[in-house]
């Protein structure tokens, strides 16, 4: 039998296009929908669409994958990818009814959220929240950053709400962790076939061949890290805490607003150490026009907040823990930036991001060796620090 070629991005976009409109007509049946922009993304398709007059998101999930996974062909050919989704599409455990659901559960418990406008057929319908991002904000008024922080953790104190409980023990979103993440990317001969085909087609060779040795190293090291017990009991956490998640639509010192929860139980270092390795790496990326240091410096009396109760060999731990979430996480995004085919258009930040491939590989270099030495959680956290100004004041 002849097997149908991997797919591609046009592919997938002409699927998730006409699953939306058949999920716009099911929701909707005399609305007029229209597409006004594609909203660029590794992990689903996103749209934003016009229906009667009243803007929405629309978003599609190819079998819960990223889509440069899809791409690069772990779901099968293009016949198996369009045979897995029409099922996974109609099954209430799919990603996006856990997302759908999530939402709603959110909203109940008194959290702000990007409302659900609508559910169908595998497709998910939100309602956009306007202002500016925690990215934003901290770009804007980099002194600032420590208090922004604070804010999008504060607004998520009512997480461990009944509601929010239920609905999380009965479908939770642990697609998105961290630690899954890493070890699925990353695991036996299959993962070290992945270390070795990173920025095929994003890098130039003298770049690539780098990166490759660097990761390959970083990624053992945190293999071994990643087995450290996580200190504290398994709480709800949104799952998804990166700073574009986070919106602030009545200004700075207003409560916040999220989007796209992953929510799940983890311990609750997992909330502050994506939203740490998010903010290292636009402070990287782009750094603000009065320089990094405001950031860095906000972060790092961040994370000393968060801390604050933590005693002994606990608080130890929890720098440790937290520092390898950091690492596992930024290691996760870069690989996925890395693959990303050609073909794939990425958001601006993933770009610049990846123009900082070698000062990224090594500050993860820097740290994971101190971790792995041993080295006390205090100085790790002092040597993390002093590495992220390092590789942003450029």
């Amino acid at each position: 039998m002849t097997r149908t070629p991997v797919p591609t991005s046009a592919d997938l976009f002409a699927l998730s296009t006409d699953r939306m409109r058949r999920a716009a007509h099911d929701l909707w049946p005399d609305g007029t929908l229209s597409f006004v922009d594609h909203v660029p993304s590794v992990t689903g398709y996103v749209h934003r669409v016009r229906i009667d007059g009243r803007d929405l998101y629309a978003k599609d999930s190819i079998l819960g994958l990223s889509l440069v996974s899809v791409l690069r062909g772990l779901a099968g050919d293009w016949d198996a990818v369009c045979a897995a989704q029409l099922a996974y599409a109609t099954s209430p455990a799919s990603l996006l009814a856990r997302e759908a659901a999530q939402l709603r559960a959110l909203n109940a418990a008194g959290i702000r959220v990007g409302r659900c406008a609508g559910y169908a057929g595998g497709v998910l319908f939100t309602e956009p929240v306007t202002g500016p991002t925690l990215l934003d904000l901290i770009a804007k008024e980099p002194y600032r950053t420590r208090d922004l922080l604070g804010r999008a953790v504060a607004g998520l104190v009512p997480l461990q709400h009944p509601l929010v409980i239920a609905q999380v023990d009965a479908a939770p979103i642990q697609e998105r962790s961290i630690d899954g993440t890493f070890r699925r990317k990353f695991n036996g001969i299959s993962g070290r076939h992945y270390i070795s085909a990173l920025g095929a087609d994003r890098l130039g060779e003298h770049t690539r061949r780098g990166a490759v040795v660097v990761l390959g190293v970083v990624v053992d090291r945190l293999l071994r890290l990643s087995l450290t017990p996580a200190p504290g009991p398994r709480d709800i956490v949104y799952g998804d805490l990166k700073p574009e998640h986070v919106l602030f639509p009545d200004g700075a010192d207003e409560e916040p607003v999220f989007i796209d929860p992953a929510l799940t139980r983890s311990p609750i270092c997992a909330d502050v150490g994506k939203l740490v390795s998010r903010t290292v790496l636009a402070v990287i990326a782009a750094p603000p026009v009065d320089g990094p240091a405001a950031v860095v410096d906000g972060i790092a009396a961040f994370t000393h907040d968060q801390s604050r109760e933590l005693r002994g060999t606990a608080r130890g731990l929890w720098w440790r823990r937290l520092m390898v979430t950091w690492l596992m996480d930024t290691v996760n995004i870069l690989s996925t930036y890395l693959t990303a085919p050609a073909a794939l258009p990425l958001p601006e930040h993933a770009r610049a991001v990846l123009d900082q491939t070698e000062a990224l590989c090594t500050l993860l270099d820097r740290i994971s060796a101190a971790l792995v030495a041993g080295t006390a959680a205090d100085a790790a956290w002092q040597l993390g620090v002093q590495a992220i100004v390092e590789a942003a004041d450029r």
